[in-house]
């Protein structure tokens, strides 16, 4: 086939990944589970949130790192995930930390969201089995504890003389990712730490969105570079990020 006509098959074939941020929060509906990418908001689909915020979809379960923070670098009085916090979209939290976004406990406290509290580590394993196909995640973190009686632990096993929590995999119904480059196959390249939670939650879900920084052609990401497939990617949203 001349490489002509076989570029005008890639794009075509690639466009119907190609949504807006708007189309994108659409798509989500009322009591879903979804799972967020970021650690304190870096790395969060900033443009998907903001839309899914303006939506007021409501009865989310969220699975997230954390419920990021009042403020941030991008000037909104809410960065990240807080939106969603804030406008009471959220019912249910999964997350490892909470500790700097008050409106988390002030809305616990009140009986409004419900928090499921989980080692982070324990939290990224969980996820990486739900991806993987996994039946769960044995640990000895929080055995004693108040987390052997969570929602996310099936219980405790012993093997070889030591005792483990099994910890249940967890999977979403979607996954909002952010990529700082991205090519039309949906490859994703992360920028530094903002890897986090993106790469295991991009296998993990039922429908996997990711908003572009960048945009680029196929081969801009070296295939060693890749660190999410596009097999994984079912839409692409255009972050339109302008820094280099």
């Amino acid at each position: 086939m001349p490489e002509e006509y076989a570029d005008s098959a890639l794009k075509r074939m690639d466009m119907g990944k190609f949504i807006t941020a708007g189309e994108a929060a659409g798509m989500i509906p009322e009591n879903a589970v979804i799972m967020v990418g970021g650690f304190m908001g870096c790395g969060n689909p900033h443009k998907i949130i903001a839309e899914l915020a303006k939506l007021g979809t409501g009865g989310i379960t969220l699975i997230c790192n954390d419920a990021s923070m009042p403020g941030g670098p991008d000037g909104d009085e809410y960065y990240g995930v807080a939106k969603l916090i804030h406008n009471r979209q959220v019912k249910k939290l999964i997350t490892s930390h909470v500790g700097l976004n008050p409106e988390v406990a002030a809305q616990m406290n009140a009986g409004l969201i419900e928090v499921e509290l989980v080692p982070q580590g324990s939290l990224a394993e969980m996820v990486r089995a739900g991806g993987a196909g996994l039946g769960g995640v044995l640990t000895p973190t929080g055995l004693g504890t108040i987390v052997e009686k969570a929602g996310h632990v099936h219980g405790v096993i012993e093997i070889d003389g030591k005792s483990y929590l099994v910890e249940r995999p967890l999977r979403a119904d979607f996954a909002l990712l952010s990529g700082y480059r991205i090519d039309r196959s949906g490859n994703i390249w992360y920028k530094g730490t903002t890897r986090n939670f993106n790469l295991p939650m991009a296998t993990a879900a039922g429908v996997v969105i990711a908003e572009a920084d960048h945009l680029v052609d196929i081969g801009a990401i070296e295939p060693e570079n890749v660190m999410t497939s596009g097999v994984f990617v079912d839409y692409i949203v255009e972050g339109g990020r302008a820094d280099g």
